[in-house]
């Protein structure tokens, strides 16, 4: 019996939801939608909001199978189209906030466990959209330095600055829970 990997899968499946096969594209969809999910409340902080940037992203693939050239993997090409959503729906937000964001982070005395997470999720939004999708990328997805490149349409070497101005704000903005 012939072995195919999960790229291979994804391809095949990709290859039929172009032919028109429904089930193929839900299939694509069942297979990567936790872990876009997850991506996406990481990018925009909310389980509700998270699912409308999640139901965009594959609107968006559906309407894009046809270009889908497979020089990237299907998860970079769907991560690719998730990231952009994501900034998508942060440009929206921006222009349509009336009230400016309270940008406090209580102090760790004050906070219990989830109150920490809770704290690390704002601080991850009140990063800059760059800085958060290449931490969100790195730290949430396990991309490599090379496939976080890709899907931002950056060099590597953007990506490991952008990383490390992340990661010291990240320290600077919850040092109260640092020993």
């Amino acid at each position: 019996m012939v072995q195919h990997s999960p790229e291979a899968d994804d391809i095949e499946l990709m290859r039929r939801a172009a032919a028109g096969e429904p089930r193929s594209f839900h299939a694509l969809v069942d297979r990567h939608a936790q872990r876009l999910f997850c991506l996406a409340v990481s990018l925009v902080g909310n389980a509700a909001d998270s699912e409308d940037v999640l139901q965009e992203t594959f609107i968006g693939a559906f309407k894009g199978l046809r270009s889908f050239e497979g020089r990237s993997s299907v998860r970079t090409w769907l991560t690719r189209i998730l990231v952009t959503q994501a900034a998508r729906w942060h440009r929206d937000r921006r222009r349509s906030r009336t009230q400016a964001m309270d940008e406090s982070i209580p102090a760790a005395g004050a906070s219990t466990a989830p109150d920490v997470g809770m704290d690390v999720s704002a601080a991850m939004q009140r990063l800059s959209p760059e800085h958060r999708q290449v931490l969100a990328l790195r730290e949430f997805e396990q991309m490599s330095y090379e496939e976080i490149a890709e899907v931002l349409g950056v060099p590597r070497g953007t990506v490991e600055s952008r990383l490390h101005r992340a990661r010291s704000e990240m320290r600077e903005k919850l040092k109260a829970y640092l020993p």
